[in-house]
Parts: structure tokens; C-alpha cells; sequence
């Protein structure tokens, strides 16, 4: 039977190596090797690629976290906007199939967004200290 102390400590273990759901999957969980440059290339992803030339952001991947947190939002946003207007704007154009055809990538793409914000808000979060502690 074990101990207090040794349950404790797996306990610890177990769940330092806990991601949330959502976390991507590409992203090695906080406390891994090389963790932080799993999470550097994933932010890296999520900007444009000029973002790679700036070396504050490959330094100090909180910095990085923060603009790609900020610059996905934007793209959710420019999302949101471009479901709202695609058929007003594209209604005298194209066929209607054509029409719904971008709506359904633009949900498509607001969709993918909205989880690409959830795992960078993680990603971030981490970088911030917080650890995820599994709820029983």
C-alpha cells in the first residue's frame, strides 16, 4: 500500500503532465523537454511569417504568445465580418451555389479559428505559469 507522500507525489507528477482539452497537439505538454520550443514553433505557425524575423519573439515566447494571441483574434473577427457580408457581396456576382459555397467556408474557417484561439490562449497561459490540474 503507499504512502500519503508517495500518492501525493504521483498525483503531481500526473498532473503536471496534464493538458486541458483543447490543447494543440503539436504543443508538448508544459514540463516536457523541449516544451517551450514546441510551443515557439506552434505560435511561430499562427503569425504571418514575417513574425520569424523578429528575434524579441523567438526570444521571449511570451511576447510571442501575445501577438499571436492577438493576431488570431483579428483573424476571427475578419471571420465573423466576412460570414456577415458574404452574401450581400457576392449575390449579384455569382450564382447562388457560389454563395453558399463561401459561406460554408467562411463557417468553416470561423470554426477552425475559434479552436486555434483556445489552444493559443492555453499555450499562453502556460508560458504564464499556470498549471492545468485535471478535475476529478
Amino acid at each position: 500500500m503507499s504512502t500519503l507522500r508517495e500518492r501525493r507525489r504521483a498525483m503531481q507528477e500526473t498532473s503536471a503532465i496534464y493538458v486541458p482539452p483543447g490543447w494543440p497537439l503539436r504543443v508538448r505538454p508544459p514540463g516536457a523537454p523541449d516544451w517551450e520550443a514546441t510551443a515557439i514553433e506552434f505560435l511561430l505557425d499562427c503569425c504571418p511569417a514575417d513574425y520569424r524575423a523578429y528575434q524579441v519573439l523567438r526570444r521571449h515566447p511570451i511576447v510571442l504568445a501575445r501577438f499571436a494571441a492577438q493576431f488570431v483574434e483579428s483573424q476571427v473577427q475578419a471571420s465573423k465580418s466576412g460570414l456577415a457580408e458574404v452574401r450581400v457581396n457576392l449575390a449579384d456576382v455569382v450564382p447562388t451555389e457560389v454563395v453558399q459555397s463561401a459561406v460554408e467556408a467562411w463557417a468553416e474557417q470561423g470554426a477552425r479559428l475559434v479552436r486555434l484561439r483556445r489552444e493559443v490562449a492555453l499555450v499562453e497561459e502556460s508560458l504564464r505559469g499556470k498549471v492545468f490540474i485535471r478535475k476529478l
